[in-house]
């Protein structure tokens, strides 16, 4: 089976050893990949683990599974970032790797479509966990930055979220901090006709679209 946060790879050698806890991601965007895919198979302890120690405080797993209930996470693209030369060398030796921009080159972070977005209240903003907009990620050495938008289907209705986040090395591990929401997250209504967004190659209405039912 194709991993959830929609790489090349199967889930078994992608995203579920850093779930069960057999490997460790040696970059951010490895994280982040593992971080949606966790959402997307309700394993919320791996999520909470997975915060900064600071960002811990005050959650739990209860919490975290409450503010995800009814949202069903199905798509995943990574935009390419400046990652890399905004972390401080040292973060390279600590867990292995450079970060890299975009890890899997056969993903296409491009969503050649127009697709319509409808206004975000602010209680749609932070009805997910942590995803409470700041003002600008927070710098300083041994950080990373991946920029990606999530799809999830909540009362078969599609959304997107497209969020900035901010990662740190804790005891030589990525860990997530916060992000900054874009303007265009939201609900949004996307052909049945157009490429699916999770990149199979499939029309959206033989593929994605039928996670919403």
């Amino acid at each position: 089976m194709r991993c959830y946060c929609c790489s090349s790879k199967s889930f078994d050698e992608c995203c579920e050893p850093f779930i069960k806890g057999d490997k460790h991601p040696s970059s951010a965007e490895q994280l982040m990949r593992s971080r949606f895919s966790a959402y997307a198979t309700a394993h919320y302890q791996y999520i909470l683990e997975t915060y900064t120690k600071e960002k811990q405080q005050g959650l739990s797993v209860e919490d975290l599974a409450q503010s995800a209930q009814g949202a069903t996470w199905f798509a995943l693209k990574v935009h390419p970032t400046l990652a890399a030369s905004s972390v401080d060398n040292s973060v390279d030796s600590l867990v292995g790797n450079s970060v890299s921009s975009t890890e899997d080159s056969s993903i296409d972070s491009t969503v050649h479509a127009d697709v319509k977005v409808e206004a975000q209240t602010n209680a749609e903003a932070i009805s997910k966990p942590n995803l409470k907009p700041i003002s600008k990620p927070i710098t300083k050495p041994n950080n990373a930055i991946v920029e990606f938008t999530a799809y999830y289907f909540e009362n078969k209705s599609m959304y997107q979220l497209h969020e900035t986040s901010t990662f740190s090395v804790e005891d030589g591990k990525w860990r997530y901090h916060d992000g900054v929401l874009h303007d265009d997250c939201g609900k949004i209504k996307y052909g049945r006709n157009l490429p699916c967004v999770c990149g199979s190659n499939k029309k959206f209405k033989q593929c994605c679209a039928t996670k919403s039912r």
